[in-house]
């Protein structure tokens, strides 16, 4: 009886290591079609290797509809200021302003004429001393003077190095443009404007 159960337990052992030894020797289904079809099995990728984010696109690649893209700045649209212009005004707008002081009594006077051609005469506390009107050939004749005196181009002031006592001084204003000068030393193209006013005294 003992023999008979050495027996049987021998024969289930080597059955046991025998079945372990065909599993270990028997290779890899996966491995067995590689070999013999000669593709190379797939691998995963190493971890750490940098791959494109979802939704990236490829150089020369469109990007997909949906992916936001900054829109580029809209070109500057701002301009200088523009300089004064001396364009014929409106007629209710001041065409010319001319203020005169000194002389021998020492007064001042101002004129201010519209672009119709009705004028003020102010005295020197800018209060009004009476109205009129300039006809059409007189406005007209005022406005060549001006034009023809390019007040872009005069000379801001105009003085005397010394003063000269009992002589006029003279402030114009057109066109957005503020020019002063001495009676002695007024610019010839001023002369032609101060020709084509009314008088600065009260009929």
């Amino acid at each position: 009886m003992a023999v008979a159960v050495a027996a049987v337990t021998a024969l289930g052992g080597c059955s046991d290591d025998g079945a372990k030894d065909g599993a270990s020797a028997t290779p890899d289904a996966s491995a067995s079609a590689s070999a013999s079809t000669g593709t190379p099995t797939p691998t995963n990728p190493p971890s750490g290797t940098a791959t494109e984010a979802p939704g990236t696109p490829s150089p020369g690649q469109t990007p997909n509809p949906g992916t936001s893209v900054p829109p580029e700045p809209a070109p500057s649209t701002s301009a200088p200021a523009p300089a004064p212009s001396a364009s014929t005004p409106a007629a209710g707008e001041t065409l010319v302003a001319v203020t005169r002081s000194g002389g021998i009594a020492g007064k001042t006077a101002t004129l201010i004429i519209k672009g119709d051609g009705s004028f003020l005469r102010l005295n020197a506390k800018a209060e009004t001393v009476d109205r009129g009107k300039l006809s059409a050939a007189a406005l007209t004749k005022l406005r060549t003077a001006l034009q023809k005196a390019d007040f872009p181009r005069l000379p801001r002031i105009s003085m005397p190095k010394q003063p000269v006592f009992d002589s006029f001084t003279y402030a114009f204003r057109h066109g957005g443009y503020e020019v002063a000068a001495d009676q002695t030393t007024l610019p010839q193209p001023l002369e032609g404007v101060l020709g084509a006013l009314p008088s600065f005294e009260p009929s």
